[in-house]
Formats: structure tokens, sequence, C-alpha cells
């Protein structure tokens, strides 16, 4: 089902009325929820956060950016890519809303057009980690050995940072880089233990790489820190049992740790 129904902002006005006591539901408020959300990976009710962001006030260029981010993460390129045209006719300097529209084209095989926007982006500000790991996502969509270079830019420029190892572990992953990705998921974890979904991200990497009791760990960790976390109980109904050599190997490891 299309989530566009999930932004748009023009119908019935809600009833923004409180009551003394309450938290005022306003477009800080929402904008907040929509980042917290982002942080602990909850993509849909980031989504729908920042379409009501835009209920508040429609000129918020970075609501708008982050629905169409969303939309990448949750697999909807072809919506991100209508959904960056229609914030792009509104603020055509959004640098990071141009690296988003690129990571959309890159993904549906437009690499010139990818290419383009990215261009735009770091001409108009090219100092956001975002705007770097936009560009490494489409430079691995054309199997470009240049994309470690922004992904080494995107870290420099968060200072470590948990959640641009995390957001760039995610991009490898889905390049089916393994093993940086696993590298990455690992940066995140070290750098903030608590966060639920840089242990899923951990735990996604593992089981690719068939570390299934690792990864299975990893899981049920995230169930602990994050019990709503979405997706995590599908994943652990569907690990496969490991096979001899998956125990054997993880022996091995766990020897070599030993030392």
């Amino acid at each position: 089902m299309s989530r566009f129904v999930n932004l748009e902002f023009a119908q019935e006005p809600e009833d923004h009325s409180y009551s003394p006591g309450e938290a005022l539901k306003d477009e800080s408020y929402y904008f907040r929820s929509a980042q917290t959300a982002l942080e602990a990976g909850h993509f849909e009710k980031t989504l729908r956060d920042a379409s009501k962001v835009l209920e508040y006030n429609p000129n918020n260029a970075q609501a708008w950016t982050l629905q169409v981010r969303m939309l990448i993460e949750l697999g909807e390129f072809r919506e991100a890519k209508l959904w960056s045209d229609k914030a792009l006719e509104k603020f055509p300097h959004e640098a990071e809303l141009l690296a988003a529209k690129g990571v959309a084209l890159a993904r549906l095989g437009d690499y010139v057009g990818a290419m383009a926007f990215s261009d735009a982006s770091i001409e108009e500000r090219g100092t956001t980690p975002y705007i770097w790991l936009a560009r490494g996502d489409i430079l691995l969509a054309q199997k470009e050995r240049k994309a470690d270079y922004c992904f080494e830019q995107a870290l420099a420029i968060g200072k470590g940072a948990w959640m641009v190892a995390w957001l760039a572990s995610r991009i490898r992953l889905f390049y089916k880089q393994v093993a940086k990705a696993l590298a990455l998921a690992q940066k995140a974890v070290a750098a903030d233990s608590a966060r639920a979904v840089a242990w899923f991200q951990l735990a996604c990497c593992q089981r690719e790489m068939g570390l299934v009791i690792e990864a299975r760990a990893g899981f049920v960790h995230t169930q602990e820190l994050d019990p709503t976390f979405p997706d995590v109980e599908r994943c652990l109904m569907n690990l496969k049992p490991p096979g001899l050599f998956a125990r054997l190997g993880a022996a091995w490891r766990g020897f070599n740790r030993s030392e």
C-alpha cells in the first residue's frame, strides 16, 4: 500500500487544543518525536511524525527531507523520488534533500541523475555526515571504490557518532558488503551500547555472515533494550539453528578470544 497516505497533510485539520498539564503537541513536539523514533529505528513512526510536523509548518525543510529519507529506508524508492520532487519545488537548495533524491535515483538505477544531485548537495553544503553517506550510497550502487572515502568523511564529520556508523552499516549491508557492514555496526555498538537499533544492525550483519549464535544473542539483546523494536521477533523466528560448521566456527572463535 502506498505510504503517501501517511504524508498528506492538506486534509481536514485536527483538533490541536490541549488541556493544562498535557504536553503541547506542536511542531517542535512532533519534530523531536520524529528524531527520537529515527534514533530508535522506528522508521514508520518517524515518517508519521514528520508528516505531523508539516501539518503545523509546511515550510519545515528538515521534515520534508526526513520523509524522503524514511521512504528510502522503507524501500519505497519511487515514492521517495516523487516526494523529493515535491519538496524540491519548495526548497531547491536544501542540501540534504538534494542528497536524498540522489540516493532515491541511484537505487532506481538512474546513476547519472543521482550523481548530479549528489554534486549539487555538496556544492550547497557538503559538511554534514548524511551528505557524504548519501554520496557513498550512490557510488556503491555503481560499484565504485571511491565510496570508501565518502564513508570515512561521514564518520570524520560525525566525530565517531554511533548514528553515523549505524547508517553507514545499513548502506553497506544493503549492497551486500557484509564484512564492512559488520565492522561499522561494531563501531556503532562500541560508541553507544545502550542503543537497541545498533545491536539489531549488528545481529543482522552477523546473521548474513553465518554467525547464527552471535546473531541470536544480538536479537535477544535488542528485545531486552527495546521490547517494541520492529521485526526483531520475526528475525528470531526465522533464524535457522546453526549447523555443524557454524558451531565449530563459533567454538574456534571462542577459543581464539580466550588466548
